[in-house]
């Protein structure tokens, strides 16, 4: 019996939904290789073809007719089944999920749900760090409930608005020149190397090059190698810079020093959500951020 990925089946009600592997790729905030990957590994799984590919975008063919129409339902039926399950173990009680990226520390977080005020009764909150790469996938396939990423707004067909801003500051290793300063500017780091997260990955990369060429500072930059890590880590072991909202002073360990940066500049937080989805745990911590 042939067992159905439901990450894969998630993937291919997106792609018939936007028409194109173009939108469902943005919306997933995958790339279009990775997705297509995904449809035809599917349609290696069935043994059937699912969709016609052209210039214009995808068209249905009857198994996919067949496999949307039952996908929907299977989907919808998995994240009942979970919930049921969860509700069920009165042990634990209702359970809000929320993923947050590597560049929003666990300090912030901490922060956010403060800020949100005691979680509603009987709820238990479980914090989950996931690569930018997935947060979007992972909130379209309900394994995560909330999730919390640098950007300015949602990706497409998400909800979501900007809970907190975050001072920026410098993080360079302990050895390095800058470390004995108390306070840079862009300016200052202008002729540095600045680490950034993949393009790509998330909207952080981006982001971060904006605000200095606001500053009017074209940075040399390069993608940090090891992704999934916070980016106050990506300044060890070399001699380049990062741009980080960690606290002023040492960091991991007192292996890199975390200097100001003036004038004040600040990163968004984004709390982003299914806006198709109910969720009472959920909608109760959105609604206090939002107030």
């Amino acid at each position: 019996m042939t067992q159905l990925d439901l990450r894969k089946v998630a993937h291919f009600i997106t792609v018939v939904e936007e028409r194109t592997m173009t939108g469902a790729a943005r919306r997933l905030q995958l790339s279009q290789q990775a997705l297509s990957m995904s449809i035809r590994a599917l349609e290696r799984d069935l043994g059937v073809v699912l969709l016609h590919r052209d210039r214009r975008g995808v068209a249905l063919l009857p198994a996919g007719r067949q496999l949307y129409a039952d996908g929907v339902q299977l989907l919808a039926a998995a994240t009942t089944a979970a919930e049921r399950a969860r509700q069920a173990d009165r042990s634990t009680g209702a359970l809000l999920r929320i993923g947050h990226t590597p560049s929003v520390t666990g300090v912030e977080v901490t922060e956010v749900l403060a800020a949100a005020g005691a979680a509603p009764d009987g709820v238990t909150i479980q914090v989950i760090q996931v690569p930018p790469t997935d947060l979007s996938d992972r909130l379209w396939d309900r394994s995560i409930d909330l999730g919390l990423r640098r950007s300015l707004s949602p990706a497409s067909g998400l909800a979501g608005h900007v809970v907190a801003r975050h001072r920026l500051r410098v993080a360079v290793r302990r050895e390095h020149p800058l470390a004995q300063r108390e306070v840079l500017t862009l300016r200052d780091i202008a002729a540095e190397t600045l680490v950034v997260p993949a393009p790509g990955d998330s909207s952080d990369a981006d982001l971060l090059l904006a605000i200095c060429r606001d500053a009017g500072v074209e940075p040399r930059h390069r993608v940090d190698p090891v992704q999934g890590t916070p980016p106050v880590t990506a300044v060890l072991g070399n001699d380049d810079v990062a741009l980080v909202t960690d606290a002023p002073g040492s960091a991991v360990g007192g292996a890199v020093r975390v200097v100001e940066l003036e004038p004040a500049t600040t990163l968004p937080l984004l709390a982003t959500w299914r806006g198709d989805s109910r969720c009472p745990a959920r909608d109760a911590v959105v609604q206090a951020l939002a107030g």
